[in-house]
């Protein structure tokens, strides 16, 4: 746990090449995303052995800190604050003597710090199995930064590009959805219980009110993604939300406000850009303050009103039908299937075109009932963390690893145990999406009974779910399948991985466990022979 975000800021700046290095810094609900110009001159295990660092990922068009919920946005703002003081860290950091030298050039390790580290190293012990254990992490931990350099790779493509805008546009909004989700969660249980009548119309105004306004934010933040003026996009996605549009006739039929909803937006507010460059691409100075952001909002915001709500309305519609035939229809197996493949999603990177739909069913049916399905790969992989670490019982050095990201896991933190533990090892991570299928379809199957789960904002998994829970037969009724989903997946998890996950002999010790000696076939020097 990070308890001085100031000092993980300033052991950060250096690994990562400096302040002349980033050039840009921005961060989501877990990780600390940096833009780079060299991505040569990252420490990337120095940055593993940082106390609090869960981990480090890249994707190609950022390189991403691993620090989880809560803690990265303090350490974010620290960071940025060492950036416009031009990197000067703290005064211990500064003083002469303390061994590190103003780049910080050996003060991001840690003695026996392994790659895959996501918590303080500790010395281990010199014996020949804690120097195996070593080398085995170090093994798994160079093998899974292989995996992920050719997965960038494969996957350096445009649509990759236009899911990471997608991300970019809809990441920032997430705080807010979280925040209105659990007020309204609240709303909703005092209704239920018939208690503080007076202060649920309140609750439920707060709540409400960004969901209703949510399309001015995405068409802002969709105009500073793309290059454009974000105060003209917001302006154009505004008239999706606008009550007066209901005056307005498209298509012989009459619009209503909201309609098209965030997809509308995305789409004004992406439109708006490309013409405002065009504009000011064309046009004198003199005339460009003035008839830039007039042909822009005129433009781009007839078309949305004609074209653009009516088209995105049909989409959002059948997005929201598509999910309830799904669920309602196929739910078992449609959860075997969106469990079981959602890591390998999340890997590719391909999730992130997720975040609209669900956006989508959250702005029409109050919730999005896909997330807890997808929710439950992360269990799987706990459950498949937790074989791991029952099996290899020797293994101490991996074994702190998965001691210090599980409860990061279960909270729904999946990228340490991902890429320091079950990717690298190959078949528990197949097992840990066996697991996700099984408590996929677990969910999915009492949505086919007429018990849907759904969740009422997104961002949070794992057990910070429950108080964004909803559902039709109430709050305890739908926590209670979330938490039968989340048991499947851990057991089956566990289950697959223990029998199937490991190869045999896995776990075994280096040296006879009496004796504290190497197995006679270990040791050096011929064989001793085999008895007639």
């Amino acid at each position: 746990m990070i308890k001085d975000p100031h000092a993980t800021a300033a052991a950060l700046l250096p690994l990562v090449g400096g302040p002349a290095n980033v050039t840009s810094v921005a961060h989501c609900m877990t990780r600390l995303r940096l833009g780079l110009a060299d991505r040569s001159r990252v420490d990337d295990e120095a940055l593993r052995a940082v106390p609090g660092v869960l981990g480090v990922v890249e994707d190609g068009a950022s390189y991403q800190v691993v620090l989880g919920p809560g803690v990265v946005g303090r350490v974010t703002a620290a960071f940025e604050a060492l950036l416009a003081a031009g990197g000067t860290g703290t005064a211990d950091d500064r003083a002469d003597g303390d061994g590190r030298n103003d780049d910080g050039e050996d003060g991001g390790k840690s003695a026996g710090a392994d790659d895959a580290s996501v918590a303080p190293a500790v010395t281990p012990a010199v014996t020949p199995a804690a120097d195996t254990a070593a080398d085995t992490t170090d093994a798994l931990a160079r093998r899974g930064a292989e995996l992920k350099a050719r997965q960038k790779a494969r996957n350096a493509t445009p649509l990759k590009t236009v899911l990471r805008r997608v991300a970019d546009i809809f990441v920032p909004l997430i705080p807010a959805l979280i925040g209105c989700g659990i007020v309204a969660g609240i709303a909703g249980l005092l209704t239920n219980l018939r208690w503080l009548p007076g202060l649920t119309p309140a609750l439920t105004a707060l709540s409400s009110a960004f969901m209703a306004l949510i399309a001015v934010f995405v068409g802002h933040n969709t105009a500073k993604e793309f290059g454009g003026t974000p105060v003209l996009g917001g302006a154009v996605a505004a008239v999706v939300v606008y009550p007066g549009v209901a005056k307005v006739t498209a298509f012989g039929t009459a619009l209503a406000p909201g309609q098209g909803g965030v997809l509308g937006a995305l789409a004004a507010a992406v439109l708006g850009t490309y013409v405002e460059k065009w504009c000011r691409a064309r046009l004198p100075g003199t005339l460009d303050v003035l008839l830039t952001p007039t042909l822009t909002v005129l433009v781009s915001g007839l078309l949305t009103l004609y074209v653009l709500m009516y088209a995105a309305g049909e989409v959002a519609t059948a997005i929201g039908t598509a999910a309830d035939w799904l669920l309602t229809t196929t739910g078992a197996l449609a959860g075997l299937i969106l469990g079981g493949l959602f890591l390998p999603l999340v890997m590719l990177g391909l999730h992130q075109a997720l975040i609209p739909i669900h956006t989508t069913l959250i702005e029409q049916q109050g919730h999005t009932v896909l997330l807890p399905i997808l929710a439950m790969a992360g269990a799987g992989q706990v459950g498949a963390a937790a074989a791991v670490y029952v099996r290899l019982r020797h293994d101490t050095s991996l074994r702190t690893t998965i001691r210090s990201a599980l409860p990061a896991g279960l909270l729904g933190v999946g990228e340490p145990l991902i890429y320091g533990v079950s990717l690298p090892l190959g078949r528990p991570f197949l097992t840990a999406c066996v697991g996700g299928a099984a408590g996929g379809a677990f969910v999915g199957l009492f949505a086919m009974l007429g018990t849907e789960v759904g969740a009422t904002a997104i961002g949070p998994s794992g057990w910070a779910l429950f108080p964004l829970l909803a559902g039709g037969g109430g709050w305890a009724v739908t926590a209670g399948v979330y938490g039968g989903g989340l048991l499947t997946g851990y057991a089956v998890g566990f289950l697959a991985t223990y029998f199937f996950g490991l190869p045999d002999g896995a776990g075994r010790p280096v040296c006879d466990p009496e004796k504290h000696e190497p197995r006679p076939a270990d040791r050096p020097g011929p064989r001793p022979a085999s008895p007639r």
